[in-house]
């Protein structure tokens, strides 16, 4: 399992930011506790969940064991992660229903 974070550095509000993803929810989760990040700061939401993380951030986050990613790699495992999340939700509404 790893964690990866791109270089994409893209303008939005006053800073530049990047992405975080990981092999797995909960490494990511993990991890991002780690670098200080509130679990309500996940972009759970998006078609390709993640972390925006700050360059200072990620700078960090490649100190601690992240692995900076090609923009194929950080897709990939947006698309893993999305899948993921559908199991979870899939399993969590049979629960609901039985």
């Amino acid at each position: 399992m790893a964690v990866y974070v791109d270089s994409e550095k893209i303008q939005w509000r006053g800073r530049v930011w990047c992405h975080l993803v990981a092999d797995s929810l909960d490494e990511l989760h993990a991890f991002a506790a780690q670098l200080g990040l509130q679990r309500r700061w996940f972009q759970g939401r998006s078609f390709y969940p993640h972390y925006d993380v700050t360059v200072p951030v990620r700078e960090r986050a490649l100190r601690i064991g992240a692995i900076d990613a090609d923009r194929e790699t950080i897709i990939a495992c947006c698309k893993s992660m999305r899948s993921e999340m559908l199991q979870l939700r899939s399993i969590q509404v049979s629960i609901v229903d039985a």
